[in-house]
């Protein structure tokens, strides 16, 4: 069997290491250097991978787990310089091969876009919908005015919260809602259960506090070490791939 997943990957020209079956237990997946790792942790029911696609001058593949009743796709493939892992949203229908993995993972604001502009190729990073870095699509935006000179921030960073950051040249947000976080909170709590805490949690709990979830929008570079750097002439509003709302990122090792 491992022979199998060997020739599937090295089909798009990467290598794969797994260990030995019986696969029991938490699967992983590794980014490593020149491929994938996968592994599993622990003991447990029974786990079945199987490569369901694969587009070797594309350089992806779709990757199928079965741990016990739960059924995790991957797509897997290389993305300017470097491989990457990207796990599918379990609400996502009718996700069969790479395409409609790919498609999965564009946001709703994308689809739609794509949709309407109909690019020649609605996968490219740079198109007439959108231009994409990693996982960020930047769409762009019919603002009714300018944002004011204060509003706009130079350099701001863009993170889905782990990783390095994204650098956007110029950057606004709007709407979104304050949220207190600090290392024990790190994705932040609600204004109401931060003063709920005591004067002393409150003191000494190291908060800081930011904006989540607002509207993002992008204009000029946005650089990112292993990233080709992007252009864009006018505001565009950011949106973040779908990955995130997969269960399955649980089985992925982040890098990024």
């Amino acid at each position: 069997m491992n022979d199998v997943l060997e020739r599937r990957f090295a089909a798009m020209g990467a290598r794969v290491s797994l260990p030995d079956r019986p696969w029991c237990g938490a699967p992983r997946i590794d980014v490593v250097r020149g491929g994938f790792d996968i592994s599993f942790a622990g003991s447990g029911s029974a786990v079945d991978v199987e490569v369901i696609d694969v587009r070797p001058r594309d350089r992806h593949l779709l990757l199928l787990v079965r741990d016990g009743g739960e059924k995790s796709k991957f797509l897997c493939g290389h993305d300017e310089r470097h491989w990457f892992v990207a796990a599918i949203p379990e609400s996502a229908r009718g996700v069969t091969g790479v395409t409609t993995a790919k498609a999965a993972l564009q946001p709703d604001a994308v689809q739609q876009r794509v949709a309407r502009v109909k690019p020649k190729d609605r996968f490219r990073r740079r198109n007439a919908a959108y231009v994409r870095q990693g996982e960020w699509f930047f769409v762009p935006a019919a603002l009714e005015a300018e944002p004011e000179p204060s509003q706009v921030r130079h350099d701001e960073p863009l993170t889905r919260g782990r990783g390095k950051a994204h650098v956007m040249q110029y950057a606004f947000r709007l709407g979104g809602r304050l949220v207190y976080a600090n290392r024990r909170h790190p994705t932040g709590i609600s204004v109401a259960r931060f003063h709920r805490l005591s004067d002393e949690e409150r003191r000494s709990g190291g908060w800081t506090q930011f904006v989540q979830d607002p509207e993002v929008y992008a204009k000029g570079y946005v650089r990112h070490p292993d990233h080709a750097t992007i252009y864009l002439a006018t505001w565009h509003r950011v949106h973040m791939n779908t990955e995130q709302g997969a269960r399955a990122m649980r089985h992925v090792a982040f890098l990024d």
